[in-house]
């Protein structure tokens, strides 16, 4: 009983005090999205008779570009000039599905902005009705991008400071905000995954699926039920954490009542991750789907941009985290469950019920791993069928760089990856950045396998 009765006062109080601070956190999205920074949508909304090219021209400074031509072209080779207006966005319709062409005309610029590709302009992209295709011509060394049908691009714009490719404290700062931001979104998934396998010991490959999840039922509420986004939000968040409940009761509950191997029953895992990524790809196709398709909100603050959106759910991140960590420590479930963690046996001999506190963690995992799709889904722009199982191995080296079964190291984890991930690319091709991933995987496992807030065990 003594481990299902542990009191600890001081991370209690360390909980409340973080908590607080989340809670004043919320103000700030009325407090910075004043009308200073705010940017107005375009004009053009994307239904079932047409769909929208937009996107926003913003200076090397990071400053709105107003007046600035851009020719469209579209299938049929009929041009059509448009304007940026004001806040520096512009957008298009697109009557029909097909290849269109737009082009930046750079005598339309300010004095000392350019292209930083110049062979990438006009910039070519699939359009179709019923969606909305962002592009960004950034100017400086930058680069042109472009985000078709919703790609996944994240929601913190990077702005280039000067117009050389260097690395300048601008741009280290702007990455490394992406780096928290992807990090704490990052966690609410890593922590379910080590959670699971702390009280089980179950690897669970499937868990990245449990994010895209969260995600497609957030843009299905949204966008086809025509639900609002907080509503479609708890909706998906709701289902999600119900679908892990249904695995457990069905499938893993039943695999250890037969007393399956931890290693069977992570084959069957393998199994479950592509039979959900193949059955997402089937009803929804491999094409981005996007949560929200207004234009967001930018929101600069000294050299940093990013979106209103992603401060929201940088504070729903918070909050969410904070709340699992008051739960696992100041919680009779919560102390509960990590006792589990500790040794199942002894907390069965406790009196606690070890399998229906597996039954929670598996609900509660599945839970904020929905949350977390449904985050970096409007993070990322966009979510799709493999969202979450290019996210897997981001979350196992969080979750093993943190110590395997240790829901604060999972989060201490997810910063580390998120940085490592986001300042990767100040040094190596954008392409690449997931590789830093699997380097620290490599090295936590050669030098501390037990990971920072691991415990290191005798085997043997």
């Amino acid at each position: 009983m003594r481990l299902a009765q542990v009191q600890d006062q001081t991370p209690r109080r360390w909980v409340r005090r973080l908590l607080a601070v989340a809670l004043a956190a919320i103000a700030l999205p009325t407090i910075w999205a004043g009308p200073a920074t705010a940017s107005t949508p375009g004009p053009c909304a994307a239904d079932s008779t047409q769909g929208c090219l937009d996107g926003f021209l913003r200076s090397t400074e990071g400053q709105p570009l107003a007046g600035v031509v851009l020719k469209v072209t579209d299938p049929s080779g009929k041009m059509t000039s448009i304007t940026s207006g004001a806040d520096g966005s512009w957008s298009a319709p697109v009557p029909a599905d097909g290849e269109y062409s737009v082009e930046l005309d750079v005598s339309t610029l300010p004095p000392g902005q350019k292209i930083a590709q110049p062979d990438q302009n006009p910039l070519k992209t699939q359009a179709r009705v019923g969606s909305t295709t962002s592009l960004l011509f950034s100017l400086g060394s930058g680069g042109v991008s472009t985000a078709p049908s919703g790609a996944a691009s994240p929601s913190v714009v990077a702005t280039s400071g000067t117009g050389t490719s260097g690395v300048s404290w601008e741009r280290v700062a702007q990455q490394a905000t992406s780096g928290l931001i992807f990090g704490l979104l990052l966690a609410l998934a890593s922590i379910g995954l080590s959670l699971i396998y702390g009280t089980t010991g179950l690897s669970n490959f499937a868990h990245g699926e449990q994010v895209t999840l969260g995600g497609i039922l957030a843009y299905v509420f949204c966008q086809l039920v025509g639900l609002p986004l907080i509503l479609s939000a708890i909706i998906a968040v709701l289902l999600a954490a119900a679908s892990g409940w249904m695995q457990d009761a069905w499938i893993w509950h039943q695999l250890r009542k037969r007393r399956i191997g931890t290693t069977q029953q992570m084959i069957v895992t393998i199994g479950l991750s592509m039979a959900l990524q193949y059955g997402f790809q089937f009803f929804f196709g491999g094409d981005k789907l996007r949560i929200v398709t207004t234009t967001p909100t930018i929101i600069t603050v000294g050299p940093v941009t990013f979106t209103r959106t992603t401060l929201i759910s940088v504070v729903i991140a918070i909050v969410a985290l904070g709340a699992v960590s008051y739960f696992l420590l100041a919680t009779r479930i919560g102390r509960a469950t990590r006792a589990v963690s500790d040794s199942p046996a002894l907390a069965a001999a406790s009196g606690i019920s070890v399998e229906r506190i597996i039954r929670i963690v598996w609900t509660l995992g599945a839970g904020l791993a929905g949350l977390g799709g449904v985050l970096m889904g409007l993070y990322l722009n966009a979510t799709n069928w493999d969202m979450g199982g290019a996210m897997l191995l981001l979350m196992f080296s969080a979750v093993t760089l943190g110590g395997l079964g240790a829901a604060f190291g999972a989060l201490a984890g997810s910063l580390v990856i998120g940085l490592v991930v986001e300042m990767s690319s100040l040094v190596i091709p954008n392409d690449m950045r997931y590789a830093g991933a699997l380097l620290i995987l490599i090295l936590v496992l050669l030098f501390r396998p037990q990971g920072i807030l691991g415990r290191a065990e005798r085997i043997g």
